[in-house]
């Protein structure tokens, strides 16, 4: 008798403003698995959670979870999960929320001896009375992904720090770092590489990250050794103190004018990082000889429960 195909649902698309990438990812990640032989459905998630939990009943022996952003990689899915007893892909609840709330992230990671920029969290009102701290600097969300939202805040710029401000009542300000943008995927124990990214424009944002021709991928990333290694050490001390399980992604900044690695700053870590066909730590895996299919087979093998 055959064994029984282990039955998978993705879970994609959502409610945040990153839905179109974890459409595509979601996608591309249902078409590796079922190629290699899982019994595979896609539900495109809303708010609608009865529908959610309908959708999951019976129970599927995994989910795989490739929502980006709000609701999908904050914990709350993972909570409804951990609820209704399904092993899923990638982190608990706890290290999801603590990754997705930049400044939680941070707290740990510097407790941990991770070198991140100087800044603090700063109201409306705040940026309304004038700049929170020394220009340039950068005005993050405290909890979206995709670099949505982020914003350069230059020395010459005119307009008002807060601007059109709609990501809610509490922003991140802090220091700008100029250089160059590396990323290092951590599968597991292991770091998969570093990759430096240079692309068009002062931002590397949602554009440049999902629109092919407007970044370039370099990987190896041609830095210095010590540097390479230091980035690789501290992507795998923030998946490991945060709590993080099955893949993530940590992105750097990199002041080359700086002696050695005082010029590494870590900027945030990506719990569920995008699986479309330029996405970054897919990139990295190939190169350590890890195909896309093997990836996402390996996520599903390593599916659990946190609670």
């Amino acid at each position: 008798m055959s064994e029984k195909r282990k039955r998978i649902v993705v879970l994609l698309g959502g409610v945040s403003s990153e839905r179109e990438v974890s459409l595509v990812s979601g996608g591309a990640a249902a078409k590796a698995l079922t190629a290699l032989g899982y019994d595979v459905t896609t539900v495109d998630v809303s708010a609608d959670i009865p529908a959610l939990v309908a959708a999951l009943t019976p129970k599927p022996d995994v989910v795989f979870n490739m929502l980006h952003g709000r609701f999908g990689e904050d914990g709350c899915v993972q909570g409804l999960l951990e609820l209704m007893g399904i092993p899923y892909t990638h982190s608990g609840v706890l290290a999801s929320a603590i990754a997705m709330d930049k400044p939680s992230a941070k707290r740990i990671v510097t407790a941990a001896g991770v070198r991140v920029p100087k800044g603090r969290i700063v109201t409306r009102a705040d940026l309304a009375a004038g700049d929170p701290i020394a220009r340039p600097y950068v005005l993050k969300p405290v909890a979206e992904g995709s670099t949505v939202g982020v914003r350069i805040v230059k020395d010459r710029d005119n307009a008002p720090a807060a601007g059109d401000w709609t990501y809610g009542d509490a922003a991140l300000a802090e220091e700008y770092i100029a250089g160059r943008e590396l990323t290092v995927g951590v599968m597991g124990d292991r770091a998969l590489g570093v990759t430096e990214i240079r692309f068009k424009g002062g931002l590397f944002d949602f554009t440049a990250k999902y629109t092919p021709g407007h970044a370039e991928h370099l990987l190896p990333a041609p830095v210095p050794a010590d540097i390479a290694e230091a980035a690789k050490r501290m992507a795998l001390v923030a998946h490991q103190s945060i709590g993080c399980s099955g893949v993530s992604r940590s992105d750097f900044r990199y002041d080359d004018s700086r002696p050695g690695i005082e010029g590494l700053y870590f900027l945030e870590i990506n719990t569920q990082p995008g699986f479309t066909p330029i996405s970054l730590v897919p990139e990295q895996a190939q190169r350590e000889g890890i195909s896309f299919g093997a990836l996402c087979k390996w996520l599903v093998e390593n599916a659990r429960c946190h609670a």
